[in-house]
């Protein structure tokens, strides 16, 4: 008889359980991670029923992979384009909800339970981060995914991702030092930042171009072995920077998730993905122990209350600040009360760097599954809650609330200087971060591999210029919102800051320069080099600027790839209540041939058609004698209220909510009539304010009332606030006369 290795041993158990259990949770309709977790138990050293895993620390490897792979599972979907997109809203409740509930875990295992500071800051960083995975399915289940607070629910977690990958850079900080030393997180927190501009740019710059060259060859099979090794070459990049191996798989799937295999990747890591999961939960579910359950029920208990009342209230409170309404603040509150995937790999941080008490990792253990199986009853409660508190808030409170909520949607558009100084700021960051990489990859790298003789240094400074060339360029003299500044310069006032703005790009840029010959030659040399130099930047200055254009262009065109390709759909933010769905439609339907005039769904629901898509064709905003046909896609925009009329007057199975697949080039913006206006005293038909920007006034704000889908022969007044969605660049001309 052969010999069967322990680990062979082990996996065949590992799977042979796990996939029995995961059955009957999906047979039962429960997250199948949950299947997982019992599943470990039952094959964990601390129940002896069944027979148990021989060599534990075998499966722990295995384990460690599957953090990598679910890791670079979820920047796949993460994509940091994303987080650019989900606006102050998902921002300040995403802090508000993370910062609160940290604080209140730190403060209760510290008051309470009498733990030690390291246990206490772990617990707080357990119960701040909610599960992606299980709020989707929960989603999925209850048929929510087209309501509004949903989008800012997604919109949060996308935030807390990242906001999970910093606390884990802190936490592994603290853990380190064993001391809350405020200037080594500072500087933790430079160095992780640093570091995910440069492997960000130079990741798309690069990646996107690599995968079109090798596309002929990129099967399934060479695809996975492709975004495998880019994977684990990045843990590599991420650990040698002093990170943890799972930061470098976030960070690649999130720089893939920008190329146009980023599905086709996805497709292919699936299996992987699933079986290197799977045991990571299994091994999660292995440390589980019910005597250390009981001996901790009270510190299980205090954790998830404040999951369930403490979360929900903290983001809540985030949601309203941000200037949500109280129902949609309620309801996304409700939605974000349970702890998941990273929550896991955190508690595993903590064992890994043995800081954290053992009690620990099965304390999160305990609640994740306790706050899964209560998700699905949250959210579904949340719309009974709120109508509760409407009820019981007394009437003065709901009205200063509606007003807030109302004042906040009046933010005028961005000021001329904000634009600059947004501008500034990133173009310094930015290029500051490439030229700190050149000169120190030059300086430190390449200058001891040269030659060893008199030529060594002046070879690597004229390198080291001619990388530095182009981004010393646009760190200096890079332009943008021209218009902004033309406005702001015809003011004399304005003149003085707008030059020293302009003179401190030129003297960082002269400061970097200076650096880099301070570290290759004498004071003397380096004054004399940076004179030559500047004055060489300026003899080929133009020259330099085309090199930097073509540059900019291709990473340009590297980031928005994916989204050319695929047409991706923008979800658009909407005034007050309303926002956009995207629904199918099937034959059979009482307005299929009709034109939109005919159909008279607005007149009827309140609704608007923004953009009709058919067979690859996009049509935004269709006029009225656009006519609807079978498998047609339409953005309809609306209250939540209005959708849910539209969609129950149509049999739902003649209709279904599907994931956004086109890119429109609308979007949703408003101004405000001033007293110089054109518009004032006409009607939306005789300023032919739609023919103009291509778009489709959605509303109009006047004196505290909100005047949505208004019809064409409402008159313009002072002071109107108009909601336009449409072509953006048309859109633009109209705001910028408006505030002439």
């Amino acid at each position: 008889m052969q010999h069967l290795s322990p680990l062979i041993y082990d996996l065949a158990l590992v799977l042979v359980v796990a996939a029995v259990i995961s059955l009957i949770f999906k047979w039962l309709k429960q997250p199948v991670v949950l299947g997982y977790i019992i599943a470990g138990f039952f094959v964990g050293p601390n129940f002896n029923v069944f027979p148990s895993v021989v060599e534990i620390e075998s499966v722990k490897i295995w384990a460690e992979i599957g953090v990598l792979f679910l890791l670079f599972g979820l920047g796949l979907e993460f994509s940091f384009k994303k987080l650019l997109k989900v606006g102050g809203v998902a921002v300040i409740t995403a802090f508000t909800g993370v910062g609160m509930t940290m604080l209140v875990g730190f403060l209760i295992a510290k008051l309470f339970l009498g733990w030690n500071n390291m246990d206490c800051l772990f617990l707080g960083g357990i119960l701040a981060i909610a599960s992606t995975t299980i709020i989707i399915k929960a989603f999925d289940e209850l048929g929510v995914k087209s309501q509004k607070f949903s989008g800012i629910v997604m919109g949060v977690l996308v935030v807390e991702d990242i906001v999970a990958v910093v606390l884990m850079v802190i936490l592994s900080t603290v853990a380190i030092s064993r001391s809350f030393q405020g200037m080594e997180m500072i500087i933790s927190v430079l160095k992780l930042l640093f570091f995910l501009i440069l492997w960000f740019l130079s990741g798309i710059y690069i990646l996107p171009s690599l995968l079109k060259r090798l596309r002929r060859l990129l099967n399934e099979e060479t695809l996975l072995i492709v975004s495998l090794a880019l994977c684990f070459l990045m843990v590599v990049l991420a650990t040698m920077a002093g990170f943890s191996p799972a930061l470098g798989a976030f960070i690649m799937g999130s720089i893939l998730a920008e190329t146009t295999k980023a599905e086709k990747i996805e497709y292919v890591l699936k299996p992987l993905q699933s079986l290197f999961g799977a045991i990571f939960f299994v091994s999660v579910g292995m440390l589980i122990d019910p005597k250390m359950l009981v001996v901790h029920a009270l510190p299980i208990l205090l954790a998830t209350l404040v999951l369930l009342f403490g979360k929900p209230f903290f983001v809540t409170l985030g949601a309203l600040v941000s200037g949500q309404p109280l129902k949609i603040a309620v309801q996304s509150g409700m939605s974000l009360s349970q702890i998941g995937e990273f929550s896991f790999i955190i508690a595993t941080l903590g064992l890994t760097l043995g800081v954290t008490s053992d009690f620990l990792y099965p304390i999160a253990v305990a609640v994740s599954v306790i706050t899964t199986f209560t998700t699905p009853f949250m959210i579904r409660l949340s719309g009974p809650f709120y109508k509760l508190l409407e009820k019981k808030l007394p009437a003065k409170w709901m009205e200063k609330l509606n007003n807030y909520s109302l004042g906040a949607l009046k933010v005028n558009e961005a000021s001329d200087w904000k634009k600059i100084l947004r501008f500034y700021f990133s173009n310094t960051v930015i290029f500051s971060v490439l030229i700190i990489t050149i000169i120190i990859v030059t300086t430190k790298y390449l200058y001891p591999i040269m030659p060893d003789n008199e030529w060594r240094g002046i070879i690597t400074t004229v390198l080291t210029l001619i990388f530095l060339a182009p981004f010393l360029w646009a760190l200096a003299f890079r332009t943008k919102n021209r218009e902004e500044f033309a406005k702001l310069w015809q003011k004399p006032s304005q003149r003085g800051p707008l030059m020293a703005l302009m003179i401190s790009r030129l003297v960082l840029a002269l400061f970097y320069l200076g650096f880099l010959f301070q570290t290759m030659y004498s004071a003397g040399v380096a004054l004399v080099g940076v004179l030559i130099t500047t004055l060489f930047l300026l003899l080929f200055r133009n020259r330099i600027q085309k090199f930097y254009s073509r540059i900019e262009l291709r990473f340009l065109s590297n980031l928005n790839q994916r989204d050319t390709q695929l047409n991706l759909a923008k979800t658009i933010e909407t005034p007050w209540d309303s926002h956009m769905a995207i629904i199918e439609l099937h034959a059979g339907l009482p307005f299929i041939g009709m034109p939109l005039m005919e159909s008279k769904l607005r007149e009827a629901f309140g609704i608007n058609i923004a953009v009709i898509r058919r067979d690859g064709l996009i049509i935004n905003v269709p006029n009225r004698n656009e006519r609807l046909y079978p498998n047609d896609v339409l953005s309809v925009i609306g209250t939540d209220e209005q959708l849910r009329k539209f969609e129950e007057h149509i049999a739902s199975s003649l209709i279904k909510a599907v994931e956004p697949r086109f890119q429109t080039e609308i979007s949703l913006h408003h101004f405000t009539i001033g007293r110089q206006s054109i518009f004032i005293g006409k009607s939306i038909r005789e300023t032919s304010i739609r023919e103009i920007t291509h778009g489709l006034v959605v509303g109009v704000e006047r004196g505290g009332e909100r005047i949505l889908n208004p019809e064409s022969d409402l008159v313009f007044e002072l002071f109107d606030m108009v909601w336009l969605v449409g072509d953006e660049r048309r859109i633009q001309v109209i705001i910028n006369k408006q505030s002439e």
